[in-house]
C-alpha cells in the first residue's frame, strides 16, 4: 500500500507540472547543458537518423548503452523515462499480438526487438538533447542555425506554456467533474466509470483550445507592441542576442569522443 500511495503521488497533475518545469529549467548544471546548442543538434542529427539504417544488433545495443549513459548524465526525469518505457512496450507489444494473430510465431520477436532498440536509441537521444536545453537556449540555437525567428520563438513559447496548459486542463477537467454526475453503478471491469472519464477528458479539450487561442492572441499583440517583428528580422539584434553562443573545446571533445565510440562499434562488430 505504501508503494501504491507513492506511485499515485508521482502521477498527480501537480507532480507532473513540477517534473516538466524541472526538465525545462532544472538541468542547467549538467555537462550536456553547458554545451553549445549547435553541438547538441549535430549530435542528435546523427543518433536520430543513422539508427534507422543499421541492422546489426550488437551495434544497436552498443548505441543503446551509450544513450543510457548520456541520459543518466543529463539527469532526465524518471517520469519521462517511465512514459517512454510504456510507449516502447506498447509499440512492440501490439505489433507482436498482430503478428501472432495473422499466423506468425515467436520468431517475429527478434525483428521487433531490433525495432525497439532503434526506437529506444532515437527516443533517448531526443530526451537527452531537449532535456539539456532550456527554452531560451533552444530558441537561440535554432536561430543560430538559420531557423526563422518566428519559428524558433514559437517552439520556445510552446515549451514554456506546456506546464501552464497542463494545469489549466486539469482545472477544466475538475470543473466538469464537479458539474457532472458519476455513474452510480461502475459496471463490469469499471467500464461505466472509464467511459465517463473518457467523455470528460474529451470535452475538456474544447475550453482549453479556446483559452489557448485567446492567450496566444494576447501574446502576439504584446510582442508586436514591443517590436518583436523588427527584432526577428534585424541582423544586429540577432548578433547581440546570439553573442554568447560559442563552440569551445568541450564541444569538440564531446563530438570527437562520440565519433570515436561509434567508429569503434563498427570496427569491433
Amino acid at each position: 500500500m505504501e508503494y501504491t500511495r507513492r506511485f499515485t503521488e508521482k502521477l498527480s497533475v501537480e507532480q507532473m507540472k513540477i517534473e516538466l518545469l524541472h526538465t525545462a529549467y532544472g538541468n542547467g548544471h549538467t555537462f550536456l547543458a553547458k554545451l553549445d546548442p549547435r553541438t547538441l543538434f549535430l549530435w542528435y542529427a546523427f543518433f536520430g537518423i543513422v539508427p534507422w539504417f543499421l541492422h546489426e544488433t550488437r551495434i544497436l545495443l552498443g548505441m543503446l548503452g551509450f544513450m543510457i549513459v548520456t541520459t543518466v548524465i543529463a539527469r532526465v526525469s524518471p517520469l519521462i523515462i517511465f512514459i517512454l518505457c510504456l510507449g516502447l512496450l506498447g509499440q512492440g507489444g501490439y505489433l507482436l499480438v498482430i503478428s501472432l494473430f495473422f499466423g506468425g510465431d515467436f520468431s517475429a520477436m527478434l525483428p521487433l526487438l531490433k525495432l525497439t532498440a532503434k526506437l529506444s536509441v532515437i527516443s533517448l537521444a531526443s530526451i537527452t538533447v531537449f532535456c539539456s536545453m532550456n527554452p531560451d537556449k533552444l530558441s537561440n540555437g535554432l536561430l543560430k542555425i538559420g531557423v526563422p525567428g518566428q519559428v524558433s520563438f514559437s517552439i520556445a513559447y510552446g515549451y514554456r506554456m506546456l506546464p501552464t496548459l497542463l494545469e489549466e486542463y486539469h482545472h477544466v477537467f475538475q470543473s466538469f467533474r464537479l458539474r457532472g454526475k458519476a455513474p452510480e453503478k461502475r459496471g463490469i471491469l469499471y467500464w461505466r466509470t472509464i467511459y465517463y472519464f473518457i467523455q470528460i477528458a474529451m470535452r475538456s479539450f474544447y475550453p482549453l483550445l479556446l483559452s489557448t487561442a485567446k492567450r496566444a492572441r494576447t501574446t502576439v499583440e504584446a510582442l508586436e507592441t514591443k517590436g518583436s517583428k523588427y527584432g526577428f528580422n534585424h541582423t544586429k539584434v540577432k548578433e547581440l542576442k546570439l553573442a554568447s553562443l560559442r563552440m569551445q573545446g568541450m564541444d569538440y571533445g564531446f563530438l570527437i569522443g562520440s565519433a570515436i565510440y561509434v567508429a569503434s562499434l563498427f570496427i569491433i562488430f
